[in-house]
């Protein structure tokens, strides 16, 4: 069996296996570095083909989690929120969101915010929620 033939047969492999087993594309990513190695694996030895498969491997899995992180960032189903005290002109404040209390700032770094006002959810920053005053955007 040649060596082209053995890492298409293991590109193949683990691109279908990330159709079955969900590994966030590492083993997508290990089949498609195989498959590169494959298309050169007539011109270099053994040992380097592996080498060369590590090294692939290595960066298009961390070049994907880049892509897997902004991709699963955090999504608002429910955009309105409510102040429970005032947000303050680029400081923080907290607004009541789906039924929970929030760390707020208003996207507007010179706007103040005034409490029990409706404002919309229009990003996440970890565990402090980014907002804007309904009467900012009429």
């Amino acid at each position: 069996m040649s060596p082209t033939l053995i890492w298409l047969l293991a590109g193949t492999g683990l691109c279908l296996a990330e159709l079955v087993l969900p590994t966030a594309f590492v083993a997508f990513m290990l089949g498609i570095s195989a498959l590169l190695v494959a298309a050169v694996a007539s011109f270099i030895p053994f040992n380097l083909q592996v080498l060369l498969w590590m090294v692939l491997s290595l960066i298009l899995v961390l070049a994907s989690r880049r892509l897997v992180r902004q991709r699963a960032a955090f999504k608002l189903d429910a955009t309105e929120a409510e102040t429970l005290t005032e947000i303050p002109a680029g400081k923080t404040g907290r607004v009541l969101y789906e039924g929970n209390s929030w760390l707020a700032r208003c996207d507007d770094q010179h706007q103040t915010i005034a409490p029990q006002e409706k404002v919309y959810v229009v990003s996440r920053q970890g565990t402090m929620l980014i907002v804007v005053p309904e009467s900012s955007l009429q």
